[in-house]
């Protein structure tokens, strides 16, 4: 036998003392680092690529700096776009400890109750994260190397991870280590939401005239409706036509119109004119009006701005003429849900001695604040659109939502103007007022405070700014 047969190369007793020898080196030189396993939160369904991961598990184990003088890598490189810093550190690890524990807890990680997907894996993986405490930075594993040294006694006894200084993509962190969480809100793709309480008051303006309908009266209510009849008024001389809808009821299994409303009562009328019914499936139906000529009145009631969250029709106050009688309005709201609004105001009264256009007021929705506050790295959702974020940061007192993950795994690519943004741990719910799709935050872009600084060294509008003057 070529090998010295009284010494046992591949002795689970030899094994043992080296490992627990590279243990207790560890234990006494090493550092605690934070290793942080990643999940994946969506994956593209075409190509199978992982569109965003979370962190949100840490484990604790020493390691040996084998990188003990320093951060290695380029170091700080200022480039064009910007300084990028590409530190690099090296760590060993015990196999052993890894295998003992934190790959059991790994496994038990995916337990089903959410969407996030794990490789599960009894080594270190490429991608998870290491948090280096001694200069309060996160890495992110990009080799992991489990043959050096090579087989000591037959055994490899340690992981060498190769790491570089992460830098954030959308990822979510929430490990709940503060040192940890904090130092990631501000960096990455951020998209910003003002959002708003669940009610806006609703905007409309009035338009005055001369000659216009002043009062409809209904001589024959009709029967036999089985929705609202198609209401036509003749021609006015100023092409202004009238236009109304009517409103129907059922007396005694007997559908027929209760009351018109007018949307515009027009203008230049001189004479009135005259009123038919058509549609709607009923007969019967009459009416005759008069008008206002000699005087202005409000013709129209023009909605700027629905509002949000109407639960019921708002009262619609029109301001007094400085002589006269005071025009009235009736709103109507549409369709029903959490944000209703203020879809048409109708003339009920034109009102008389108007010489200049009167303020329109709308009452308030009966809710005009939110509701809840927002959790760090909770998941939003649009009530309309279906699009769901990531938390990032929020404040209560200018409304200001800060999100990532935008979209990832639905088929809108963004929120809706007005819709309700919920929260699916906190509940809260508030609308949006506007949303920024190209908002970013990247603390290593600094291209254009570099670009700045240079103008005020070199006049870069010159064809040949290093040439002879």
């Amino acid at each position: 036998m070529a090998l010295n047969p009284f010494f046992l190369q591949g002795a689970q007793s030899e094994q043992r003392l080296t490992q627990d020898l590279i243990n207790e080196h560890l234990k006494m030189f090493g550092v605690e680092v934070t290793y942080i396993p990643r999940k994946f939160i969506g994956t593209d369904d075409v190509w199978n690529e992982v569109e965003s991961s979370k962190f949100d598990d840490n484990f604790s184990i020493e390691a040996y700096v084998n990188t003990y003088e320093g951060y290695s890598g380029a170091g700080d490189v200022l480039t064009k776009f910007g300084m990028n810093i590409r530190d690099e550190v090296d760590l060993t690890i015990s196999k052993e400890r890894f295998e003992d524990f934190i790959a059991p807890f790994m496994a038990g990680l995916d337990d089903g109750t959410d969407d996030s997907e794990m490789v599960l894996t009894s080594r270190p993986r490429e991608g998870d994260l290491i948090f280096f405490p001694l200069g309060q930075r996160l890495f992110e594993v990009k080799f992991v190397e489990h043959e050096d040294p090579f087989y000591q006694l037959g055994k490899n006894y340690v992981y060498q991870l190769k790491c570089e200084l992460f830098e954030l993509e959308d990822e979510v962190i929430d490990t709940s280590i503060e040192a940890i969480d904090t130092q990631v809100k501000d960096e990455g793709y951020i998209t910003t939401l003002k959002l708003v309480g669940l009610g806006r008051t609703a905007v409309a303006t009035a338009s005055i005239g001369s000659g216009y309908v002043e009062e409809i009266f209904l001589n024959n209510d009709g029967s036999g409706f089985t929705s609202p009849p198609t209401i036509t008024f003749s021609d006015s001389p100023a092409n202004d036509t009238t236009r109304a809808i009517g409103i129907l009821t059922t007396r005694a299994n007997v559908t027929s119109i209760e009351k018109i409303l007018v949307l515009n009562a027009g203008s230049g009328y001189i004479t009135p004119p005259t009123i038919s019914f058509s549609g709607g499936g009923g007969t019967g139906a009459a009416a005759t009006c008069s008008i206002g000529s000699g005087y202005n009145g409000v013709v129209r009631l023009n909605v700027i701005d629905g509002g949000v969250g109407y639960g019921t029709a708002p009262t619609v106050t029109i301001a007094a003429p400085g002589s006269g009688v005071q025009a009235t309005g009736i709103s109507s709201v549409g369709p029903s849900g959490q944000n209703r609004i203020v879809k048409f105001i109708y003339v009920d009264n034109p009102g008389k001695g108007y010489n200049s256009t009167p303020t329109v007021t709308i009452a308030d929705p009966e809710s005009m604040v939110g509701i809840g506050t927002y959790q760090y790295n909770e998941t939003v959702k649009g009530a309309r659109s279906g699009t769901t974020a990531t938390v990032r940061s929020w404040d209560g007192d200018t409304k200001i939502l800060l999100v990532t993950n935008v979209g990832i795994g639905s088929t809108v690519a963004g929120f809706f103007s007005g819709e309700d943004i919920v929260g699916q741990i906190s509940g809260a719910t508030y609308s949006t007022a506007s949303y920024n799709s190209d908002d970013a935050n990247d603390k290593y872009s600094d291209g254009d405070e570099f670009e700045f600084q240079a103008d005020q060294i070199i006049d870069f509008t010159e064809s040949n700014p290093f040439g002879v003057v």
